[in-house]
């Protein structure tokens, strides 16, 4: 299989990419954030670019690693097609502002901008031009995609690229084409395009069954020809469309309305010095600089805002306790949100929670099972009480009186006598068991190690 996507995603801009129009389509009634240049009105000629938008591009090219076309014209083309969600007739679309980068492996043939059209409703005839005009980078990718996993994780680790830059809307806005042939049998097939998938779900689905569909087309001695194809995402099949078009077929021509943007050394200095750390960097920083493995890194790095968390807590408490760190963040705060279906920035969770959550286990004031209760409770109070005082408040802390805690010892071992007799014909595990139980009578209070002392003095002697 080789596979090469074109991945369009807006870019969070205030205004419209020729118009001054705002670009909040989802926030109001439908054709109300419109004017003349955006409607395609006869007369109605475009503003300059938006510059914010192109200095976007410019940066989400750089960190694919691309060569920015600099000291050289760039154009915006008409792109001739009729839809109804293209008042104008056509759409514009801007010449490479970056080409041959690579991301994770994958070859960059280009980064340009263009507008996005409007959202038309084909089962009730309704066009919403409040979208129409919008800035969009489209990245086109070289055909180095060998499977639909690796084109998952591409656009996974993609999205998580647009989150550090912050400027772009992700994957709630992306759409993908896939253009995928197969070599099968000995045959090769034509390069099949299917268009508009809006979701890395959907990218991943779309490649599962067209290797599947192509493959019994040359099972069944056909040949795979080469068309357009529409993605069903109620069904997951893809339906075909039409012939695949060639370029000529849009009849590009440049803009007469639009001046060439032209990118200096000067203005891409500018713009490189405001990118932001990007993934990769901050994971071979965590590693370099806090000794992170290459995994907890990989994961820590996944969430930009959990990554920030991580920092800013390694700040607090010194490097002495990434390890630490790592536990409670990387592993039982992401569970927890995990499980409680909450991102982290909705949890309310501040750096401040996880150092004191650390500082109580580390001083013994709490044990580990009650710690990943006490995560759990931050998650779901949206943290609105500190750790301490949840402690105070459900008496929580580790109980420290011997007699209470020999006490409880003994009660476990009378209440089972079979572990106890296995533990003393050489199953050492049976002590864990044990261990399990004074933590059930103590409701999770007592201090593991100070518990297994306790057994081993009791039943060796």
């Amino acid at each position: 299989m080789k596979c090469g996507l074109e991945i369009h995603v807006q870019i969070d801009t205030k205004s419209k990419l020729f118009c001054s129009c705002p670009t909040n389509y989802l926030d109001v009634e439908p054709n109300t954030n419109v004017c003349p240049i955006c409607l395609g009105l006869p007369g109605a000629k475009p503003m300059a670019p938006n510059k914010r938008a192109v200095e976007i591009a410019i940066m989400v090219a750089r960190m694919l690693g691309c060569k920015i076309i600099t000291d050289k014209e760039i154009y915006f083309q008409r792109k001739h097609y009729d839809y109804p969600d293209l008042p104008s007739g056509y759409q514009r679309t801007s010449t490479p502002i970056g080409v041959d980068g690579e991301f994770l492996g994958i070859g960059i043939e280009e980064v340009h901008l263009e507008e996005d059209p409007g959202q038309y409703n084909p089962s009730l005839g309704l066009v919403d031009y409040n979208r129409s005009g919008t800035p969009l980078i489209e990245i086109v990718t070289k055909p180095d995609i060998k499977s639909p996993e690796e084109a998952r994780a591409f656009l996974k680790n993609l999205m998580t690229l647009f989150r550090y830059l912050g400027s772009l809307r992700g994957e709630g806005t992306m759409r993908a084409d896939v253009n995928i042939s197969i070599n099968y049998m000995g045959v090769q097939g034509e390069r099949v395009e299917v268009k508009n998938i809006n979701s890395i779900k959907g990218v991943y689905k779309v490649l599962k069954y067209e290797l599947i569909r192509q493959k019994n087309i040359i099972k069944r001695g056909g040949k795979v020809k080469r068309e357009t194809r529409a993605f069903l995402e109620s069904q997951m099949i893809t339906k075909s469309m039409r012939a695949k078009e060639t370029a000529e077929d849009y009849r590009y021509i440049p803009d007469p309305d639009i001046q060439p943007i032209i990118i200096t050394e000067d203005w891409l200095r500018k713009i490189e010095e405001e990118m932001p750390e990007t993934p990769l960097e901050k994971k071979k920083r965590f590693i370099e600089e806090y000794g992170v493995n290459e995994k907890d890194a990989e994961v820590l790095v996944s969430d930009l805002d959990m990554a920030e968390l991580f920092e800013k807590v390694v700040k607090a408490l010194g490097k002495e306790d990434v390890d630490l760190a790592v536990t409670w963040i990387r592993n039982e705060l992401r569970r927890s949100l995990q499980y409680h279906k909450v991102d982290l920035y909705e949890s309310g969770i501040k750096p401040e929670h996880m150092v004191e959550l650390i500082k109580l286990i580390k001083d013994e004031v709490i044990s580990q099972k009650i710690a990943k209760d006490l995560v759990d409770e931050l998650v779901i109070n949206r943290g609105k009480k500190t750790p301490k005082e949840i402690v105070e408040e459900k008496g929580l802390k580790v109980i420290k009186d011997t007699n209470f805690l020999e006490k409880a010892v003994e009660e476990a071992i009378k209440n089972n006598p079979k572990a106890v007799e296995d533990y003393l014909s050489g199953k050492k595990e049976a002590l864990n068991f044990l261990m399990g139980q004074v933590m059930k009578i103590t409701k999770g209070r007592a201090e593991p190690r100070r518990v297994i002392e306790l057994l081993k003095k009791k039943l060796d002697n």
